[in-house]
């Protein structure tokens, strides 16, 4: 059965799916190592969920107001074309990819959890909030997911825009034999195609 996302109008005009960092693509707990570097744990699942939304044509990327090596590795094995870390202030972030991309707030998928994101969720076409979002963030947004922040949040929500897009089949197509060459990027128009103003780091990219 569909979810309410992967029914709606709104996902079926995304091109860009861009996040939080801490509660969204982790579950928000923060571990110090004892050389006092952070410990941030991903789920796989997420993982390979936006690597599936890159090769599909889809563009992804995280807007945080931390950072960290553990955060910027991950963007860059995932090949994320958005990452802005320690951003002070997320909306004037959110707008300046709009301006660089030539993208309207319809194309635009923003999941978050907390307060602080309440900003971009009310401009981005596709508000979602994980199932563990603050209570005034879920209160405000469409969309809430049925996985909590870090376990599988973002992944629901890829397979629901792809879903809603008339893609499922194709990528399921993938993996079972229908199409051998599922492994490259598939571009989605002049601007998924262009350069991505978000900043640029080398690294290996696609793993899940």
């Amino acid at each position: 059965m569909k979810s309410r996302i992967a029914r709606s109008s709104r996902a079926r005009r995304v091109t860009l799916i861009l996040m939080d960092v801490d509660g969204v693509l982790t579950d928000g707990r923060i571990r110090y190592a004892d050389g006092g570097g952070e410990i941030k744990t991903f789920d796989a699942r997420d993982g390979a969920g936006l690597v599936l939304a890159r090769r599909a044509g889809l563009r992804t990327g995280l807007i945080s107001g931390r950072g960290g090596p553990a955060v910027r590795r991950r963007a860059i094995e995932l090949g994320l074309s958005e990452i802005h870390l320690r951003t002070k202030d997320k909306l004037a972030a959110y707008l300046g990819i709009l301006k660089a991309g030539d993208l309207e707030d319809s194309q635009v998928c923003y999941i978050g959890d907390d307060l602080v994101d309440l900003p971009v969720l009310a401009r981005a076409g596709l508000a979602v909030a994980v199932a563990d979002a603050h209570a005034e963030v879920r209160r405000r947004v469409e969309f809430v997911t049925t996985a909590r922040g870090g376990r599988g949040a973002v992944r629901e929500v890829i397979d629901a825009v792809l879903q809603a897009q008339g893609r499922w089949d194709e990528v399921v197509g993938w993996f079972a034999g229908r199409d051998t060459d599922w492994g490259k990027d598939r571009p989605r128009g002049r601007r998924a195609a262009g350069r991505s103003p978000g900043r640029k780091v080398a690294g290996r990219r696609g793993r899940p």
